[in-house]
């Protein structure tokens, strides 16, 4: 089993100390990225003020994407699938990241 790493991760120019598995630390990374983007998003529109709800107002945004139904071919989506589907997305994601440090 391996212990837990402390990492920094930074959102919105603000450092956080978050500690995960060491495994699990290009995940974390990538997840920290979705977050700070999405939060820049909701600053930028400039309609939520203050750190505490454009928080909230991510991940309300994030909650919904990975529960919002599918409508191709009119098959119903399950948390199942949207959950594959954020899986494939951080996939795509880590690949990306993996090429950015070969570069």
């Amino acid at each position: 089993m391996n212990t837990p790493n402390t990492m920094t991760v930074k959102i919105l120019d603000k450092d956080y100390q978050v500690t995960c598995p060491e495994e699990q630390e290009a995940e974390l990374l990538v997840s920290a990225k979705y977050l700070d983007k999405q939060m820049r998003g909701i600053r930028e529109t400039g309609k939520v003020v203050g750190l505490e709800r454009i928080a909230v107002m991510a991940a309300l945004n994030i909650s919904h994407e990975l529960l919002q139904p599918s409508n191709e071919a009119g098959i119903e989506n399950t948390a199942g699938d949207s959950i594959k589907r954020l899986s494939s997305k951080l996939d795509s994601a880590l690949q990306e990241l993996r090429q950015l440090k070969i570069g």
